[in-house]
């Protein structure tokens, strides 16, 4: 099972690096990975989705907690949580596809973002699935290059995780 951690770490050189060793260094692979500061400057957070089993994902958040600049791991998983991802697509085009391409874009409430004779660069944000589901319909077209960013999360309601303590 998939598992979305929130991580808040202190916003200095080298935490990236420490928080991918012990990944990797425990043979636990990374599916998604998203750092940004945070409204504070020297915090930063993290969104880590990793696939595991409930026994997986404590040994990993006990480890991340161990780390010094770790301040918070959260699992999201069991939580109410909105999530997104950012994808380019690069789609091969002609006078004949680019208005089928075009519908496609507006149905999936994506963006042209580049527009070239012979191609189209297209934003998707959203869901997983969503993105996913997009990159099926543009299959046809003939993909030339695909960009994803890694997941972000927040949970839904009151309160501010990255100021909570």
């Amino acid at each position: 099972m998939k598992h979305t951690l929130a991580v808040l770490v202190e916003n200095r050189r080298g935490v990236l690096a420490r928080v991918a060793g012990l990944f990797s260094r425990r043979g636990y692979n990374i599916e998604s990975l998203s750092v940004s500061t945070t409204d504070r400057k020297d915090i930063s957070r993290m969104t880590i989705v990793v696939e595991g089993d409930e026994q997986i994902i404590e040994q990993v958040t006990k480890q991340l907690n161990k780390l010094i600049e770790v301040l918070k791991v959260v699992d999201v998983t069991g939580e109410e949580f909105v999530d997104r991802g950012i994808a380019l697509f690069k789609v091969e085009t002609s006078t004949v596809t680019r208005s089928e391409i075009i519908q496609i874009v507006s149905i999936f409430r994506a963006q042209i973002v580049d527009f070239s004779i012979e191609s189209l660069i297209i934003e998707a944000t959203g869901t997983e699935k969503k993105i996913l589901a997009i990159e099926e319909a543009l299959k046809p077209f003939g993909l030339i290059e695909v960009v994803r960013t890694g997941e972000i999360a927040m949970v839904r309601g009151g309160g501010n995780f990255s100021s909570d303590k």
